[in-house]
């Protein structure tokens, strides 16, 4: 995996990105501007299903860097994303039956590195995360994961229930986190799996969490409702590696 710049400006930069195969998560263009070089520009995003958002000159100036922008700036990934079925080919050249962990939109950076640097160390085979509503691999992202980002391949999706069915089909099955759920030292979390963990504020979506076989809770001793959500993943993470490594 490589180290990417993050941000890009300029047109001619940011068109060349493009053309070269970057891995480009975001396209940020002035509203309104329809000239030609930009509408080659938002062409070349569309074809490459990079999410484009229109912002006015104060938010493209924030933004900018060097302050040359031209009135546009791409946001690219800061290393490159591997694709699912990867993963569970690593799974398979190890003997291991997959070990996956599904984000359903966590926002903090420093909650997707930490996940990331967990799922390293419990030997989980990569992490998925969705295209919109959540953070992607920034270098925020890759300082907090401790060089986990290296090793552990990350990869993006545009839909999280569709890759879900997709893997539900070769044999995976999946577990929500949830307060609601089931004390997970009594659900059985061996075999092929997909840990789920939910957005920091409202936890797994409606959606995502129908498409889950099943749902586990951490048990809670305090005074105050939730765990962390990178707390919370490093916790079920390694109650699935306990029950694996039980004979």
């Amino acid at each position: 995996m490589r180290y990417e710049e993050l941000t890009i400006e300029g047109r001619n930069a940011v068109l060349e990105a493009f053309r070269s195969g970057k891995t480009i998560d975001k396209l940020f263009v002035l509203d309104g501007c329809q000239d030609g070089p930009v509408r080659t520009i938002v062409r070349e995003a569309k074809k490459h299903d990079t999410i484009v958002n229109y912002v006015t000159k104060e938010r493209l100036d924030q933004m900018s860097e060097t302050g040359k922008h031209q009135g546009v700036i791409a946001s690219a990934a800061a290393y490159e994303y591997a694709e699912v079925e990867d993963m569970l080919k690593a799974a398979e050249e190890k003997g291991e039956p997959p070990f996956l962990i599904l984000l359903d939109g966590i926002e903090d950076p420093h909650n997707l590195g930490a996940i990331i640097r967990t799922a390293n160390l419990a030997g989980a085979h990569g992490v998925i995360i969705p295209k919109r509503r959540a953070v992607g691999l920034t270098a925020t992202v890759a300082r907090t994961s401790a060089g986990a980002l290296n090793y552990t391949p990350v990869a993006k999706v545009t839909n999280l229930t569709a890759t879900m069915e997709d893997l539900k089909k070769k044999g995976m099955w999946f577990v929500c986190a949830d307060m609601g759920g089931e004390v997970m030292y009594k659900v059985n979390l061996k075999g092929p799996i997909g840990l789920v963990i939910g957005n920091e504020g409202e936890g797994v979506g409606k959606l995502v969490s129908e498409h889950c076989d099943m749902t586990a809770s951490i048990p809670m001793k305090g005074d105050i409702d939730s765990l962390n959500a990178s707390v919370a993943a490093g916790v079920l993470a390694y109650e699935i590696v306990r029950q694996r490594t039980m004979a």
